[in-house]
């Protein structure tokens, strides 16, 4: 068949056109500076830029070479913060530091330039086990909630609160969980000890939510949004309370979410489960099915303590939700390394920890990551069931010294460099000594995030688009690389 030489001119053209935007997709890759910053054990590393690469024109890998392969042009899910939680705890213990110190301490969390950038915060709805007690903010036995009152909340939390807000640029997306309604609304008459929110006070314990949301908004503390109940299938020695996933999507459908739309806060985001990636496919499976109950969900919260059985992190289960609910989201609502230890404040398998998860959990699906208390003091508290905790930094209250933990510079390693907005982009790697991650930032910036946890230092191949460039990451160590 002949080809009119008017077609075959137009074919030239845009093969060319094609050609010449490949081309200069591929220069402006090429001629693009990358950054390396590194944190590495053993090392007086942190968070340190370490190498200034280019990138060159990419041959055909071996498979003897190790590879992280980015491609950019495949996007996932927006990219809403990282940050951790301002408890009672890590309020207290944050008064007591010299001034000094707590400027130190607030610009090293939610200075994007001097400190990591933090952009994400969980709060607490009255007591936790990380308070000094008990407290609800109403009288017992109000169930009219007439007594309500954030007074308590005014002596520490909320100042800490508003002074990082203040260090975050005026904007830190702040959501709120309970761990128990007070003693009167539950079958066990405690706030311990677990328990069920008695059906009579189902109505009253919705309009908690919305006094809570009110008194800190009017105390100038944007709520994004609530999560129902934090960890609601564990009866714990501190604030607890038990939801089935009949009963949770329950709450939500016919008290909390027409709640918050009758008083004018539909556009607070609801989060479920907030309990580990265990059985967080069960929880989502019951309420994210129920047409009725999923209206008023924003996503589902999960925790990193499913490892208290003996097996390993189900990272796997994030990516089932991911995969069956598209169209809802997936936050880490929570994350410690448990039983403090002061002689552990360096051990390196405590950060390691947080990269591996981190990692996963953002390749599966996951917008946002929340650690939990961002202060404990020197003795992983204060804590009133003595359930002590590290936290990525701790202060001697004693000395007013502040303890920076290498787990806060891995943390560091994304919220430093992924800014809100981002999209997750494609990348893999070629052999399972590394993981990785990579995002692209909204100013056209990419930031893969590396991790090696072994005990050699490991060259690979950077490769993006038709361009590659070599690194090299020391053993026990994490890398951030812009670009």
């Amino acid at each position: 068949m002949k080809i009119p030489k008017y077609t075959l001119l137009c074919l030239l053209f845009s093969f060319v056109a094609f050609s010449q935007k490949q081309s200069k997709q591929d220069i402006a890759t090429a001629a693009k500076k990358i950054t390396v910053y590194t944190t590495a054990e053993n090392t007086r590393l942190r968070l340190s830029p370490t190498a200034n690469l280019f990138f060159s024109k990419a041959t055909q890998p071996l498979e003897t070479q190790l590879a992280i392969v980015v491609e950019p042009r495949k996007t996932f899910q927006n990219f809403l913060g990282i940050g951790g939680a301002i408890t009672d705890a890590s309020a207290e213990v944050f008064a007591k530091l010299p001034k000094d110190k707590q400027q130190e301490f607030l610009t090293s969390y939610y200075d994007k330039e001097k400190g990591i950038g933090y952009s994400l915060l969980r709060t607490t709805i009255h007591s936790s086990d990380f308070s000094s007690e008990s407290y609800t903010y109403i009288k017992e036995g109000d169930k009219n909630l007439k007594s309500f009152s954030i007074a308590h909340d005014q002596q520490y939390k909320i100042p800490l609160i508003k002074q990082a807000i203040k260090t975050a640029a005026g904007k830190l997306t702040t959501y709120a969980s309970p761990w128990s309604p007070p003693a009167f609304m539950k079958s066990t008459n405690n706030m311990l000890q677990g328990g069920v929110l008695l059906p009579e006070y189902d109505q009253a314990w919705a309009n908690y939510y919305v006094k809570f949301i009110n008194a800190y908004e009017k105390e100038g503390i944007p709520i994004w949004g609530l999560t129902i109940q934090n960890e609601p299938m564990a009866k714990q020695t501190w604030e607890s309370c038990l939801y089935t996933a009949d009963e949770e999507r329950d709450f939500i459908k016919n008290y909390l979410g027409p709640t918050l739309k009758k008083e004018g806060l539909g556009n607070k985001n609801i989060v479920i489960w907030d309990h580990n990636r265990d059985l967080m496919y069960e929880r989502a499976n019951t309420i994210l099915s129920d047409p009725e109950a999923a209206k008023y969900v924003w996503g589902t919260g999960f925790h990193w303590y499913e490892n208290w059985s003996g097996g390993e992190q189900m990272f796997d289960n994030v990516r089932k939700v991911y995969e069956a609910y598209p169209d809802k989201k997936l936050l880490f609502t929570e994350g410690c390394v448990e039983r403090f230890d002061a002689s552990k404040y360096q051990f390196w398998p405590n950060a390691e920890r947080y990269g591996k998860a981190m990692i996963n959990d953002f390749n599966n699906g996951t917008v946002g990551w929340t650690d939990w208390n961002i202060l404990l003091d020197q003795n992983g508290g204060p804590n009133h069931v003595g359930n002590f905790c590290f936290a990525p930094v701790h202060a001697n209250t004693n000395t007013g010294e502040l303890i920076y933990t290498p787990s806060y510079y891995y943390i560091g390693h994304f919220s430093k460099f992924i800014r809100v907005g981002a999209k997750r982009i494609s990348s893999a790697v070629s052999r399972s000594a590394l993981i990785s991650t990579s995002f692209l930032n909204l100013d056209g910036t990419v930031v893969t995030v590396v991790m090696n946890d072994s005990d050699k230092s490991i060259t690979y191949s950077l490769m993006v688009s038709a361009n590659q460039a070599e690194v090299v990451i020391p053993p026990h160590a994490m890398q951030t690389l812009v670009y």
